[in-house]
């Protein structure tokens, strides 16, 4: 009975003892360590430091971007003057007046220049020139005079203007159907 009853002591002190390792356990695990501790905010700084290097490099584009495109609205109300400075030159021209042609023209060299200064281009579109939905906005479709302008470009209506690399407004063509 000896042998029992030393089993059952050891069982019992055992038993007693494996809590006290788990609790000394848990105990270690709830407090870290100071390496634990330098590292945690380690990370965190550098999170913070790569957060802030990326909050700089896109409000310094965003900024960019703005002086870009900063008169797009003005330059936007202002194509429709330069149509119509094209179209009073065309009648001019027919009225074979030279003076008044020479005056005009500089005048619009003069206004598109200044333009140009402030970063406006003209989109050139010649005929037979290949259709791009990116590019060009087709008004309408015709029946090509020849089999070459299927497809292509036959005229353009109105001019297109980029702004920097931004289009402002789509050159508006007609295509050979």
């Amino acid at each position: 009975m000896s042998t029992k009853e030393d089993i059952q002591e050891e069982n019992i002190k055992n038993a007693a003892e494996e809590p006290q390792i788990e609790e000394n356990q848990e105990v270690t695990n709830e407090e870290p360590t100071v390496e634990e501790l330098i590292q945690a905010e380690k990370d965190k700084y550098l999170r913070l430091f790569a957060e802030f290097e990326n909050y700089k490099k896109r409000t310094t584009k965003e900024r960019v971007e703005l002086f870009k495109t900063a008169s797009q609205e003005l330059m936007t109300s202002l194509l429709p003057i330069m149509d119509d400075f094209d179209r009073g030159l065309l009648e001019i021209k027919k009225a074979k007046d030279k003076e008044l042609l020479k005056g005009m023209q500089l005048i619009n060299d003069k206004f598109k220049s200044t333009l140009t200064q402030k970063g406006l281009t003209e989109i050139k579109v010649k005929q037979g020139d290949a259709f791009d939905a990116e590019i060009h906005e087709a008004i309408t479709q015709i029946p090509a005079p020849s089999d070459k302008l299927k497809g292509k470009i036959i005229d353009a209506v109105e001019k297109g203007y980029k702004l920097g690399d931004k289009i402002i407004r789509y050159p508006k063509v007609v295509i050979g159907q």
